[in-house]
């Protein structure tokens, strides 16, 4: 059994399990839409209804999401790598840019087309641990359409099939 530290096999092995794929997002302290790929989301409980992602310290959003009252998190269909491969790459300025979305209802948080899952949450708690923040939010929305999602395994993305 690998008990190193060494952070490259660390992540390796992480890899292992494969995770879904979601798009968070929300507004900016300007209004701005804000978003990056996320593939640390979790339930955390049904009564109430709580969701958990992580957010990196260095992140150049932290600062939305940590002053955001609400976020979105948008579970992304087999056919939307291309959409991940954006919102994850920090050299694309605007992520919105040519993506189609919607405000929710409530509280205008961009929720994407063609997803297979929104959930528009109100931020209820933000955990520093180590090189994240743990944020806890209450489902306050949600909706669910067909489809197959997209997933990430071994650092690629895939679909199931």
């Amino acid at each position: 059994m690998e008990t190193s530290t060494d952070t490259r096999r660390l992540r390796d092995a992480l890899g292992a399990y494969p995770t879904g794929v979601t798009v968070v997002t929300t507004r900016g302290p300007d209004g701005r839409a804000v978003g990056l790929t996320v593939n640390s989301f979790a339930s955390l409980s049904l009564e109430p209804p709580l969701l958990l992602w992580s957010l990196a310290n260095r992140s150049p959003n932290r600062r939305a999401f940590r002053c955001a009252s609400h976020f979105a998190i948008n579970v992304l269909a087999a056919d939307q790598e291309a959409l991940a491969r954006s919102f994850a790459n920090p050299a694309v300025a605007d992520k919105f840019d040519g993506v189609a979305w919607q405000p929710s209802h409530a509280h205008g948080v961009p929720l994407l087309a063609g997803a297979l899952a929104h959930f528009v949450c109100e931020c209820r708690d933000a955990i520093e641990a180590g090189d994240h923040t743990l944020l806890i939010g209450r489902v306050e929305q949600h909706v669910r359409v067909a489809g197959e999602p997209l997933v990430f395994h071994a650092g690629r993305f895939a679909a199931l099939r």
